[in-house]
């Protein structure tokens, strides 16, 4: 037998899930299994090994049962998701012109921001859409616009054949606004009745959860309000005298798909398998039980500095979005937050287009399907999903939690777990809390979102739009004001103990640490005695300092180095790199340390703290 022959013919024995602890806890020198868990933002925990038994019960195949494994049987070979990408424009010009130019290069919906202009234009919309209409469906989110924009296209030749989804969210736009309008509400249902009659074949009830997931939700409060909001319309549509099943036939999910991959894919599994047991409940037929999804990358995660990151962070966004099995996509420009360009434009869609024929994503049926971690992980995120909307639906709904700001506390309680995450670099943002590069031009302030804004009506605590990365940005700005009035970054001298070997590894951690927030380290040349620490500090324009080194370094010439600096220099702030034994810390802050600045510290706080006072120093010295 030949070797080729031996190697298809050998075979491994079976291993227990015991011998691989035994193994896993060998290579872990001592620390248990249960040490590799992790706990999420949603307060499930993941475990270092998934088997057959966690996957319990799952549909055999997509279009069925629960519909987890999508709403298709065959997947996206025979319902290909739609490439929405979002167009931004100034003119109605310049919306025909990237309209016409985008379906031409891949884009497969008919999506862009609906603007005022639209209707004040000497151009109607009609000859803005030219023919494009006959050819894909519609993918926009009118926000408060809707009745207007509907009945700009009612004058669409043959408009009962438009498809698509020209949607509208009361609850979500009300929620961004910080006020209620029973007048709006009332005359949205109005619309949505006229519209069924006139866009048979187009969807109208939109519920967004994107103001959500940019408050700072984690995946149950968004899966929770986006169904007891469904809900809320199942209710208040009904009692208007529209059949059950209309409403169903008009509804589409909107989702921001944030950096977790796998949680994000399992959201939107999670999201199928709970919607068609809401509907179940109502009585509806299983053709009507499906959920149509529309999804987004998430501006949440993304960056203004070092934005060409964001290119791989919507990209694995994109990829999430559809082996979750969304409908239609939108993936943002990486340079969305200063204003996109033609190229960034170009550069979003084609990461669909690669999704579609190099990853041949729209040929493979359910990729995640038969995943033991993925289905478990959408089973328990369901289960939480599941509790969250029953304590919505006990507290009255979905409206009478904002009203209460009830649901706005959930949701800023867990922004508040992420951020300090982030503050204390738990949790990387590469380009900005780590890896920052001071080099970069800072680039423009973010471009502001249009917000919808009603002056009537019962005022509410509205849902704050954030991103991870603005507080350090902020840090950044802060830094670039106080470079612009000295001439010079705001910098923190490092004092190097010992040869490069010793002191290089709290060097690089401290460079880092202080980057950020657009502070430059100044590090000195080896320092072996006081007096050449002194000659650093007295050559060094910064007022803070930082001692580098070993723990054995400190004890045997850092006591006397940092007392003999702080006599002749008392005006400098003084940190040292790591965190010394409990007992010796006294020591250290009696003879002069401000602060121990290690792995745990937060380096937002700390920056913050340098940058505020360094910007009311120079303030007072511009004055003088």
């Amino acid at each position: 037998m030949g070797s080729l022959e031996k190697i298809k013919n050998q075979s491994f024995a079976l291993k227990t899930r015991h011998e691989w602890e035994e193994k896993a806890e060998v290579a872990l020198k001592g620390k248990t299994v249960e040490s590799l868990q992790t706990t999420t933002y949603e307060n499930i925990v993941l475990k270092p090994l998934y088997t057959r038994q966690d996957e319990l019960s799952v549909p055999e195949f997509p279009g069925g049962s629960d519909f987890r494994r999508g709403i298709f049987p065959l997947g996206y070979s025979t319902n290909e998701w739609k490439a929405a990408q979002r167009i931004t424009y100034q003119t109605t010009e310049d919306l025909k012109e990237k309209l016409q130019q985008s379906c031409e290069k891949g884009q497969s919906a008919i999506s862009f921001e609906v603007k005022q202009v639209l209707f004040e234009a000497e151009e109607s919309l009609v000859n803005i859409l030219g023919k494009s209409y006959q050819q894909y469906p519609f993918a926009i989110n009118t926000k408060d616009l809707q009745t207007e924009f509907l009945a700009a296209i009612a004058e669409l030749d043959n408009h009962d054949q438009i498809s698509g989804y020209i949607g509208s969210d009361p609850l979500a736009i009300f929620a961004e606004a910080g006020h209620i309008s029973d007048e709006f509400f009332n005359n949205w249902v109005k619309n949505i009745q006229q519209s069924n009659e006139n866009f048979p074949n187009l969807r109208t009830i939109l519920i967004d959860s994107v103001p959500y997931h940019n408050g700072g939700a984690n995946a149950v409060q968004e899966l929770g309000i986006a169904i007891a909001e469904g809900v809320y319309y199942l209710e208040k549509l009904q009692e208007k005298g529209i059949e059950l099943e209309e409403i169903l036939t008009k509804m589409i999910f909107q989702f921001a798909i944030g950096s977790n991959y796998f949680m994000e894919i399992a959201k939107l599994r999670a999201a199928r398998v709970l919607w068609n047991r809401i509907t179940q409940l109502y009585g509806a037929k299983e053709e009507v039980r499906g959920m149509m999804i529309a999804a987004e990358t998430s501006s949440f995660t993304k960056t203004v500095h070092d934005p060409h990151v964001n290119l791989l962070r919507a990209g694995n966004e994109a990829f999430a979005a559809v082996i979750g099995g969304v409908q239609y996509l939108y993936v943002s420009p990486f340079d969305e937050l200063t204003g996109a360009s033609p190229f960034s434009e170009r550069i979003a869609r084609n990461i669909q287009l690669l999704l579609k024929e190099e990853a041949h994503l729209k040929t493979v049926i359910d990729p995640a399907g038969g995943s033991w971690y993925v289905e478990a992980l959408t089973n328990q995120l369901a289960e939480k999903v599941w509790e969250f909307f029953q304590q919505i639906d006990s507290s009255g709904g979905i409206l009478e939690v904002l009203k209460s700001s009830w649901l706005q506390k959930e949701i800023t309680a867990a922004y508040d777990k992420k951020n300090s995450d982030i503050q204390t670099r738990k949790q990387s943002i590469v380009g900005t809390n780590v890896y920052a590069n001071l080099a970069e031009i800072v680039p423009r302030k973010p471009l502001l979102n249009e917000k919808p804004y009603f002056a009537d009506g019962e005022k509410i605590e509205a849902i704050t739009e954030r991103r991870l990365a603005e507080p350090y940005e902020e840090l950044r700005r802060k830094a670039k004001g106080i470079e612009e009035k000295l001439a010079a970054k705001p910098s923190v001298g490092l004092i190097c103990l010992g040869e490069l070997k010793q002191h290089k590894a709290r060097l690089d951690f401290m460079k880092g640490f202080f980057a950020p927030g657009g502070i430059i380290a100044v590090e000195s040349n080896p320092i072996l005695s006081i007096e050449e620490a002194k000659q650093f500090i007295s050559d060094l324009q910064s007022k803070y300092v930082c001692i580098c080194g070993t723990h054995h370094q400190y004890e045997t010439i850092g006591h006397e180095i940092l007392a003999a600096l702080k006599a002749e220099f008392p005006e400098r702030v003084f940190y040292l790199a790591g965190l010394p034994e409990k007992e010796n810390q006294s020591h250290w802050i009696n003879e002069g340390i401000k602060q121990f600045i290690h792995l745990k510290s937060n380096c937002y706080e700390t920056l913050s703290a340098i940058l505020n006072e360094l910007e009311v120093t120079t303030n007072e010295n511009t004055k003088a």
